[in-house]
């Protein structure tokens, strides 16, 4: 075990952990972020926090064009135009 000092650290239940909020504040990680995990050849692990906020809906003031949609016949379930 390593002699550094410990920032912070949480219990594992079940398949999950949390992240403290000391670390989420201070790395910005927020709803939707991604985590990528990574254990380097010395056992070291390396997490990789990937920020979704673009792309995302937060600051779409809605659809501005002047032609009507029919958002259900020519999407899919997914969002995909089928025309």
């Amino acid at each position: 075990m390593s002699s550094e000092s410990v920032d912070s650290e949480s219990k594992v239940s079940g398949n999950q952990a949390n992240i403290p909020a000391r670390i989420r504040r201070e790395l910005d990680i927020d709803d939707g972020d991604k985590l990528r995990w990574h254990i380097e050849d010395d056992g070291t692990l390396r997490v990789q926090v990937v920020q979704q906020r673009s792309g995302t809906f937060r600051d779409f003031d809605g659809y501005d064009g002047n032609r009507a949609t029919e958002v259900e016949r020519e999407h899919d379930t997914w969002g995909i135009n089928t025309e």
